[in-house]
């Protein structure tokens, strides 16, 4: 059996896995998310144009200048003018180009005031949606201060809004994402990140730490529902009649290191407006939540 020819459909198994609808990356819901993905488009396939030709000519020239292929040899050779220009000129134009791409794209994504977003921000300022996003061990609390309500491990937001995140840490830095609406960020103890983005599409996604953060980090997820005004108006409306109340001393107690296991949501009403500002005044005076030797060991086995 000859098996030469079916040597060419090696290269396809490495598309076998991208038959699948999982990879969340590859499908961009909002403007944000997609204008990234054709940024990474853009930079690969210019890549591949680069690398693949130089691959190609090394190996041409190892066939070429073997020994004994009885190539050329000119020992006095030294300059050619198009070789020149090929070498400087093309890299040359390739850098630029991308610069120029990169920078536009840059404006377009920034995070805290991205082009592609400013007129609709404009155009309707209550459209915009602000939520104070805080990190823990290994939870995310999510503050609504327009709303006076405060969530576990899920974001809401009505379709059609802008959705403006202020984020800090309590104690460890971690990475903020949702892959097909929000671009990654870096969330960290003491400081202010702000991450902007739209939110045109009903539906659930899945956000989650994207930084190693400790033992609990592999179950620190949230849901990101995009739903109709009515419903986003009804839910702050269950949410605001919860008997919890997210004063900062409740908070404390919240920030202690825990494993939600399954993301499962939590509700408070009348959060402390100035939540926030103590969280990141806490991270600077040193405050940390210490994370029990007993805990590392038991996580994972109470998982249900």
């Amino acid at each position: 059996m000859r098996l030469k020819p079916y040597l060419v459909l090696l290269p396809m198994l490495a598309l076998a896995a991208c038959s699948s609808g999982d990879y969340r990356l590859f499908h961009p819901l909002n403007m944000i998310a997609a204008q990234e993905w054709h940024a990474t488009i853009i930079d690969t396939t210019v890549m591949m144009l680069i690398i693949l030709p130089v691959l190609l000519v090394i190996a041409l020239f190892g066939w070429r200048y073997r020994k004994g292929a009885n190539a050329a040899y000119d020992p006095d050779w030294s300059h050619n003018t198009v070789l020149e220009l090929l070498v400087w000129g093309v890299p040359f134009l390739v850098v630029a180009g991308l610069g120029y791409y990169s920078i536009k794209t840059i404006y377009a994504v920034e995070p805290y005031d991205p082009g592609l977003l400013q007129k609709q921000m404009a155009a309707d300022p209550q459209k915009v949606l602000n939520v104070d996003v805080i990190a823990t061990d290994w939870q995310w609390v999510f503050v609504y201060p327009d709303q006076h309500i405060a969530t576990i491990d899920e974001l809401v937001a009505p379709q059609g809004s802008v959705v403006k995140l202020r984020m800090t840490s309590t104690s460890v830095a971690n990475d903020f994402y949702v892959p097909q609406l929000a671009p990654m960020i870096a969330v960290m103890p003491g400081m202010r990140t702000i991450d902007t983005f739209d939110v045109p599409t009903l539906g659930t996604y899945t956000g989650f730490g994207a930084d190693f953060s400790g033992a609990g980090f592999s179950w620190m997820q949230f849901a990101t529902k995009i739903v109709p005004q009515a419903d986003f108006d009804a839910w702050v409306r269950t949410a605001a009649a919860s008997p919890a109340q997210l004063s900062y001393a409740a908070f404390q107690k919240v920030a202690q290191p825990y494993v939600n296991f399954g993301a499962k949501v939590s509700y408070f009403s009348n959060p402390d407006p100035q939540l926030f500002e103590k969280v990141v005044a806490a991270a600077q005076a040193g405050v940390v939540y210490p994370v029990s030797q007993e805990l590392t060991k038991s996580i994972g086995s109470d998982e249900k």
